[in-house]
């Protein structure tokens, strides 16, 4: 069963043209599980990189990369707290486009795992 659309249809909305290049850098920012879990998480609320870092399980200069990664790509904003930098989401499109795509990826799931242009996690080309 297809999940239902979040937000209708948008392949005949009006929207600002960019090159294809661009759309894919846009997408390749969550090509990484990492990143992805990261955004998820900052998604619940604003996060510090310590609660990144606990979260993630993995070493502070690696979610720092990531994060660093999520704040130039414009899916989430830092903001200094004192010593602390605290991450937030302020688009709530990064929200949808989430959702939509964990949607599109569960009704898809067996092609996915069926593919084998696409490397899975861990895995190489």
């Amino acid at each position: 069963m297809k999940s239902p659309a979040l937000a209708g249809s948008l392949a005949t909305a009006e929207v600002p043209c960019t090159h294809p290049d661009t759309t894919a850098r846009f997408f390749r920012a969550l090509a990484d599980p990492t990143r992805l879990k990261l955004l998820q998480f900052i998604l619940r609320g604003e996060r510090t990189s310590a609660e990144c870092v606990e979260h993630a399980g993995i070493s502070q200069p690696r979610v720092s990369v990531h994060l660093s990664c999520l704040v130039d790509c414009g899916y989430v904003s830092a903001r200094r707290d004192g010593k602390k930098l605290r991450y937030s989401v302020g688009d709530p499109r990064v929200a949808d486009l989430v959702m939509l795509a964990r949607c599109l990826a569960a009704d898809n799931a067996a092609a996915l795992d069926c593919c084998t242009r696409i490397p899975g996690e861990g895995e190489q080309r």
